[in-house]
């Protein structure tokens, strides 16, 4: 009795075990398949995107450097990176090594200036007191020639002539004097004036080069979060990176009320990418944030892609939410709405075949088998395509083929007479 007791066990045991199977199998069969949906199509590109601020305010290194011919300066520290500041606060120092160089010989030349300045401006005036002095005896001396002509004629007429020959040379020599004085004032006032210009140019460059030293500590120009600049490698300008004339910018302030995300799509995807097309955008930090934005740039002339043979296209999409979260440089989920088609029959791409090149098609039930089905196709997404003709809403289709699908009978399409 026993006996028959266990024999009865085990066999509802198998007959449960067989439907539990069975139902699973089935449950897994009905999962392969899915129903053609009719409706709104949209076909959209999906990128990664980098948020940056539409608008900013550029921190300005010295502007000057150029004409110093300083080419290059480093940062020896810099605020860390999303500080708030406020205007005229503390940003960063850079290397004054050179420019303190060049402070210094400067200085140098300005002393070397100066004192020629002085040693010519105290010859001039000597050689001119000189000169002066040579005048007022020379006038005395046609004086006295005067008074031993006016004498003379009293004499005789040898004597005469020779006192009017003295005073005549007397007369010469004396304008002869006074010409030569002219010249040598115009020369020592020519003399004055280029020392004078090399002292003043001493002076300014010095003084350019003072205050061009304290523009190396640099200050904010306004209140905002500071972010770091990227140079034309992508990379972030921190401690120890150079700042150069031709761009010296040391950071940025940006506004980020309004931001945008910058992304890039390939080649083969930009031809349907249009100013003005609307975008569903996601946060990798917030993934529970879902944002709208706007294609607002669309770049003409596509650019390598680092160490790959693909081209990409710089594409810009602002941010229409304005949101106290967002932060420069969060990565972006970006799908790029480039077409809406209304009323159309669609499946999954997984649930199309093909046979050769041109021939599509999807996999039916028929009975307790399958049949193929030639379907024409439309245009796709990244995951759904359009069935022009061949499939009907809320017909059953197959997802994957089971095992050999030529076994099953092709339907072609019916072509409609023209």
């Amino acid at each position: 009795m026993k006996k028959n007791v266990i024999i009865i066990v085990s066999v509802v045991l198998v007959i449960a075990t067989g439907f539990f199977f069975l139902n699973e199998d089935a449950a897994n069969v009905e999962e392969l398949f899915v129903l053609a949906k009719k409706g709104e199509f949209q076909i959209d590109i999906s990128t990664t995107g980098e948020l940056e601020a539409k608008n900013s305010v550029n921190i300005l290194g010295p502007t000057g450097l150029r004409r110093a011919q300083i080419w290059q300066v480093k940062i020896d520290h810099i605020i860390n990176e999303g500080t708030e500041v406020k205007k005229g606060d503390y940003i960063a120092q850079l290397d004054k090594s050179e420019v303190m160089d060049k402070i210094n010989k400067a200085d140098t030349d300005f002393q070397q200036a100066l004192s020629q300045y002085t040693q010519t401006k105290m010859d001039t005036a000597l050689d001119l007191r000189k000169s002066r002095d040579e005048l007022i005896n020379l006038e005395f001396e046609v004086e006295e020639k005067q008074i031993i002509f006016d004498q003379s004629k009293f004499e005789p007429e040898a004597t005469q002539r020779q006192t009017e020959i003295d005073l005549a040379k007397s007369k010469r020599k004396f304008e002869q004097a006074k010409q030569n004085y002219k010249l040598q004032t115009q020369k020592a006032r020519a003399q004055m004036n280029e020392v004078s210009a090399k002292m003043s140019e001493a002076r300014q460059r010095l003084e350019f080069l003072g205050d061009l030293s304290q523009q190396f500590t640099i200050l904010a120009s306004e209140p905002g979060m500071l972010i770091y600049k990227r140079n034309w490698r992508g990379q972030k300008l921190g401690i120890g990176s150079n700042v150069e004339p031709w761009d010296p910018v040391v950071a940025t302030l940006p506004d980020l009320s309004k931001m945008v995300s910058k992304t890039y799509v390939n080649e083969v995807d930009i031809r349907i990418i249009k100013k003005g097309q609307l975008v569903e955008l996601g946060l990798d930090a917030f993934p529970e944030k879902k944002l709208t934005g706007e294609v607002v740039e669309v770049a003409n002339i596509g650019e390598q892609k680092p160490n790959t043979d693909s081209k990409v296209f710089e594409v810009l999409i602002q941010v229409n939410e304005s949101d106290t979260t967002l932060r420069p440089a969060m990565t972006t989920s970006n799908k790029i709405v480039a077409e809406v088609i209304p009323d159309v029959v669609f499946v999954p791409l997984e649930a199309v075949h093909s046979q050769g090149d041109s021939i599509s098609y999807v996999i039916k039930e028929k009975g307790t088998g399958y049949t193929r089905k030639e379907v024409k196709l439309g245009k796709s997404n990244s995951n759904e395509i359009i069935i022009e003709s061949g499939v009907e809403e809320g017909e059953k289709i197959l997802l994957s083929v089971p095992g050999d699908p030529t076994q099953y009978e092709l339907i072609a399409l019916v072509k409609k007479e023209e």
